[in-house]
């Protein structure tokens, strides 16, 4: 029997509206939602963090900005700006995306260099660093997880949900092994049903990105569309 029950999971979610063509009318519903069920967050590109701080009552919801999203390889400075930016207009949290071509490459330093830029710019605001562990293989899924732990970031993070696949119990298990208890482990793309969300606990997740966040707490088994 699970010990954790469905209702007990949407502390654990972040509850992620990221299709490129999201309306206002999407946004205040994943808003109100995120309240009525107690997420932890809701999860939106950076240009509708105004929009989604109008719609929040009150702060027991964050605002979590995606930053160079969903490839990663746009300029650090950039990335860093956009932080700084969605900060301003009300994120309480940042996911950025690491650039995927210099560390398949090996360009560590530089890897490191971009991740620590965004970081400084986040300040006290938690950072979560995506890897999409569907383009590394485990030596580098180890590497960035060394370097993101050593920098002090708030969570390592699987996927954007916008490349191959998400997710997976093995990659969870890996990024938590090696970051070990000092740093979260956030899995998103795929996670849409409740099942799959509490193994992805046990595997050491301490955070799950969903689009499916109220058939999760719902007790879905049987997996929603969607991110």
């Amino acid at each position: 029997m699970n010990t954790l029950q469905p209702a007990a999971l949407a502390k654990y979610i972040d509850h992620t509206l990221l299709a490129p063509d999201a309306s206002r009318e999407q946004i205040r519903t994943l808003c109100e939602e995120a309240q009525e069920h107690g997420f932890y967050s809701v999860c939106l590109n950076s240009a509708q963090v105004p929009y989604a701080a109008s719609c929040l009552t009150d702060d027991s919801v964050v605002i979590c900005a995606v930053v160079g999203f969903p490839l990663g390889a746009g300029l650090s400075e950039t990335k860093a700006f956009e932080a700084e930016r969605a900060i301003a207009a009300g994120a309480g949290e940042i996911d950025m995306v690491l650039n995927i071509g210099w560390l398949k490459e090996g360009l560590l330093e530089a890897v490191r260099d971009d991740i620590a830029m965004v970081h400084t710019a986040c300040g006290p605001v938690p950072l979560k660093v995506i890897l999409e562990t569907c383009l590394l293989n485990d030596e580098q899924k180890v590497q960035a997880c060394e370097i993101c732990r050593d920098l002090g970031v708030a969570f390592v993070k699987t996927s954007t949900g916008f490349s191959r696949s998400g997710a997976t119990l093995e990659d969870v298990a890996l990024m938590r092994k090696t970051v070990g208890n000092g740093v979260g482990v956030k899995a998103s793309g795929g996670v849409r049903d409740y099942p799959t969300a509490v193994k992805m606990i046990e595997a050491g997740a301490t955070r799950l990105g969903s689009s499916s966040g109220v058939a999760i707490v719902g007790g879905a088994v049987t997996a929603a569309s969607g991110y």
